[in-house]
């Protein structure tokens, strides 16, 4: 069974293979290019998208006004050369972005008037607002989802495209990770992590500091970021090189209990999922049923009742989609489960996806609840 740390595992994979694949720089000029072209992305487009999707007079269902507390309208930033703290900026991401790809750093980028026309000379193109954006306004969304069998597809694909890339690579190429530290003032950390505040400040009329603030805030953040979270990520990782690695038995991974207050590490084998048989047939939470061909409502609940189960209750995400006790949802019984999805639990189902999850809550023969896995229904 799939977990949101797939999911997270895709996303990192996705950012490497986009780096090796379309964002590869071979010298200088490519990595000002790609710094600029972020900056806009970041500080300008999107900005522009938020407005053009929401303008500033735009209003909530209630009537209320979007844009009010604890809510800023945004300003999208205008680009200039001239504005030195914006083209320093700019310069530091495209040194520490040519760091990471061993390119050598020109002499000329200590000279602002010639780091400004090096900067000129990279062609932006024209922001067209996208009329379909779907932007996330509800504060309490996230973006964890249950993991579908979905993301082991995308995971394959990008892991062939990853070998892809290394036979496209050089033997001797090699990126070099970059280790933060504040406290020098010649390696343009602080430059980029000043710079990046300051823009999104900018965007929302917000005081700028200048990098000395900046290093003080930096400070205080930085603990945090390297203990605990660092921590669990270093674990994440170790058993995702497991997994990528493939071939090992249950037992070669490990969880991890960690307090860092006392401190305590403990490390343990996964323990085996409970085991459920009903009839002839058993599984385990790590299990999924998938069902294929668009079925109806009706067609779900018969499928089950052929395996001995009653189901009760199935529901997408937070909506329920039927209830038994609901006399009105007999009348869902003959439409596709997909369109029950989209209307009622309003479930946005992009081009390359071909099913979604539902939750069902079973009885057996002998009304038992009977816990079964997370359940696939394929509409395409």
């Amino acid at each position: 069974m799939m977990t949101a740390g797939d999911a997270q595992a895709r996303d990192t994979l996705e950012r490497i293979v986009e780096c090796l694949e379309k964002e590869k720089c071979e010298t200088f000029q490519d990595c000002l290019t790609w710094a600029r072209l972020r900056f806009e992305d970041y500080f300008v487009n999107r900005v522009k998208q938020l407005i053009y999707t929401f303008p500033e007079d735009a209003a909530t269902s209630t009537g209320a006004p979007f844009w009010s507390a604890p809510k800023r309208f945004p300003r999208p930033l205008q680009y200039s050369s001239s504005d030195p703290s914006l083209l320093n900026f700019i310069t530091s991401t495209a040194i520490l972005r040519a760091e990471t790809f061993g390119i050598p750093i020109p002499e000329w980028t200590k000279n602002p008037k010639e780091a400004a026309e090096a900067v000129d000379r990279v062609i932006v193109p024209d922001f067209e607002p996208r009329k379909d954006a779907k932007i996330v306004t509800d504060e309490k969304a996230t973006t964890l989802t249950t993991a579908s069998v979905d993301d082991a597809a995308v995971i394959n694909d990008l892991i062939a495209k990853l070998d892809q890339c290394r036979h496209n690579l050089t033997p001797d190429f090699r990126m070099k990770p970059i280790q933060f530290e504040k406290d020098d003032d010649t390696n343009y950390h602080m430059d980029v992590i000043a710079g990046l505040a300051n823009m999104r400040a900018r965007n929302y009329s917000i005081p700028e500091v200048d990098k000395l603030k900046a290093k003080f805030i930096a400070g205080r953040i930085i603990p945090a970021i390297a203990t605990s979270t660092a921590m669990a990520t270093g674990l994440v990782c170790l058993e995702l090189y497991k997994v990528l690695d493939a071939g090992h038995k249950v037992e070669d991974y490990r969880n991890t209990f960690a307090n860092l207050a006392l401190p305590l590490f403990s490390m343990a084998e996964p323990v085996p999922p409970k085991v459920v048989k009903h009839r002839d047939t058993a599984w385990t939470v790590w299990d999924r049923w998938v069902l294929k061909g668009n079925p109806t409502l009706r067609e779900v609940l018969q499928w089950l009742e052929d395996k001995g189960l009653s189901a009760y209750s199935i529901s997408c995400g937070s909506c329920l989609l039927f209830n038994s006790m609901f006399p009105k949802h007999k009348e869902r019984m003959d439409k596709k489960v997909v369109d029950l999805a989209r209307d009622i639990a309003k479930v946005e189902l992009p081009p390359y996806r071909h099913h979604l999850d539902v939750v069902v809550a079973c009885e057996d023969e002998d009304d038992n609840d009977v816990d079964i896995p997370l359940v696939s229904i394929y509409y395409r």
